[in-house]
C-alpha cells in the first residue's frame, strides 16, 4: 500500500479516532491499561528492530511524514497511521511535540524474572535495580545497558516503569529491546525482590553490589568472578538495601578520597565498562 493511501488526516484535535492521543501527560500518569506511549523518531525505530512490543496507531507530525516514510511503511496494514499539522498536533497532547512522532504500543505479558535468567549465556552480565524511582535514572541504565551487551534487567517492586514516555525516550529506545522482568512479578519460588541474590545465585549469577562500602574495586572483581555475573544498583542516598548488600559481594568505584558520590544511570556505565573490559581483556 502506498504511504499516502494509508494516512488519517487529522485536523481537529477532539476528532474521536485520536482519543489514546489527548492530554498525553496526564494519561501517562494515570496508565493505559496495558499500552504505552512512545515518543521520537530513534525510539520508534529501535521498537520496530527490537520487535518484542506491537504497534497499535501513530500521530505523526506531517512535516516528519517523508523522513519516517520507511518506518511507516513497516508497519502492519491495520496499524492505523493519523497524520495532523504541528498545531493540531500539539492541541490533541496538551503540549509542544518537538520531535512530531508519538506511537502507541501493547505491553504483552510481563517477562517472568526465572525465565528470563535461564535463557542467558554461560557468561552473561544482567542488572538488579532496586528502589531506582527516577524516570531520567532509570532511562540512562537502560541506555547503558543496552551499550554494553547486557542480557536483562531485574527490577525490584518500587522502581519506575521502563516504559514510561520519559523513561523510554532518554534510553533511546533501549527499554524497549533489552529484556526486563519485576522481581515478585510470578508466584515462582525465589522470585521476590527480598530473595534477588539467591534468585541469582540459584542460576548461576555473582551477585556484585554497587557501594562506595565495597570492600572490592569493580576491577578486581571483574578479574576475580567469571561467568555469570549480575551488577546490583540502588537509589542515590539510601544506595542497597541492607539485606541485598549483605548477601551479596560489595564492590566500589575508586573515587577520589573526598568525595564518593555519582549519578546512579553514570555509575552504571562506569561499571559496565569496568566488567566487560576487563572480562575481555
Amino acid at each position: 500500500m502506498p504511504i499516502t493511501a494509508r494516512l488519517i488526516r487529522i485536523t481537529d484535535a477532539f476528532d474521536p479516532r485520536i482519543v489514546d492521543y489527548r492530554d498525553v501527560r496526564d494519561r501517562d500518569l494515570k496508565g493505559r491499561g496495558g499500552r504505552f506511549i512512545a515518543e521520537g523518531a530513534v525510539v520508534v525505530r529501535e521498537m520496530a528492530r527490537g520487535g518484542r512490543f506491537a504497534f497499535e496507531s501513530a500521530l505523526i507530525a506531517e512535516n516528519r511524514v517523508p523522513a519516517m516514510a520507511d518506518w511507516i511503511a513497516g508497519l502492519p496494514e491495520d496499524v492505523p497511521v493519523h497524520v495532523a499539522e504541528g498545531a493540531v498536533m500539539d492541541a490533541i497532547a496538551g503540549f509542544a511535540i518537538h520531535r512530531g512522532i508519538l506511537a502507541l504500543a501493547r505491553r504483552g505479558d510481563p517477562i517472568d524474572p526465572v525465565a528470563l535468567l535461564s535463557a542467558t549465556r554461560p557468561d552473561a552480565l544482567v542488572v538488579a535495580c532496586f528502589g531506582i524511582t527516577n524516570h531520567d535514572n532509570l532511562g540512562g541504565i537502560f541506555r547503558n545497558a543496552a551499550a554494553f551487551g547486557v542480557a536483562g534487567i531485574l527490577l525490584d517492586e518500587t522502581c519506575c516503569d521502563p516504559l514510561y514516555r520519559k523513561a523510554l525516550r532518554v534510553s533511546v529506545g533501549a527499554a524497549a529491546r533489552v529484556p526486563f522482568a519485576r522481581l515478585g512479578a510470578t508466584e515462582a519460588p525465589q522470585s521476590k525482590s527480598g530473595d534477588a541474590c539467591e534468585l541469582l545465585r540459584a542460576h548461576g549469577f555473582t551477585p556484585l553490589a554497587l557501594s562506595p562500602r565495597g570492600r572490592r574495586t569493580l576491577e578486581e572483581a571483574a578479574r576475580e568472578f567469571g561467568g555469570r555475573r549480575a551488577l546490583l544498583l540502588g537509589s542515590e542516598g539510601p544506595g542497597l538495601p541492607a539485606a541485598v548488600m549483605d548477601a551479596a559481594t560489595g564492590v566500589r568505584i575508586a573515587m577520589h578520597d573526598d568525595f564518593d558520590s555519582l549519578n546512579v544511570a553514570t555509575t552504571s556505565g562506569i561499571a559496565l565498562y569496568a566488567l566487560t573490559r576487563t572480562a575481555q581483556g
